[in-house]
């Protein structure tokens, strides 16, 4: 039996990182439940922006956590569905959902950003 090297733990950055992308999805899967509860006022653009970050968030957390050779390219794609996502977030400012969910976003596109520009 061969023995493999013991992974060297996440940098406090990366889990920083692991950390704002978990949020972020939880949020926008919170969103989405709450889009389509409000039916036809949340707009079909809001919920796609809401779907693909909540969708990146947790691929890129994924694969920053077993330290894919793709995870910057992953987290600069990440921070701009983010991006996307606050965006469509803030066309709804009266509602205090899409403000906690723009909020997460911008969060976790600041700290992809970071990470994206890192070398992992």
């Amino acid at each position: 039996m061969t023995q493999q090297a013991a992974m060297p733990p996440l940098s406090k950055e990366m889990q920083d990182c692991v950390q704002a992308c978990m949020t972020c999805h939880s949020v926008c899967e919170e969103t989405m439940s709450s889009c389509l509860q409000m039916g036809g006022q949340a707009q079909m653009q809001i919920m796609r922006a809401v779907m693909d970050c909540a969708e990146m968030t947790r691929l890129c957390a994924d694969m920053m956590m077993r330290r894919s050779p793709l995870s910057a390219e992953m987290c600069a794609m990440c921070a701009r569905a983010c991006d996307m996502c606050a965006e469509a977030c803030m066309s709804m400012p009266d509602d205090a959902q899409m403000m906690r969910c723009a909020e997460a976003c911008r969060r976790c596109a600041e700290m992809c950003r970071t990470m994206s520009a890192a070398t992992m």
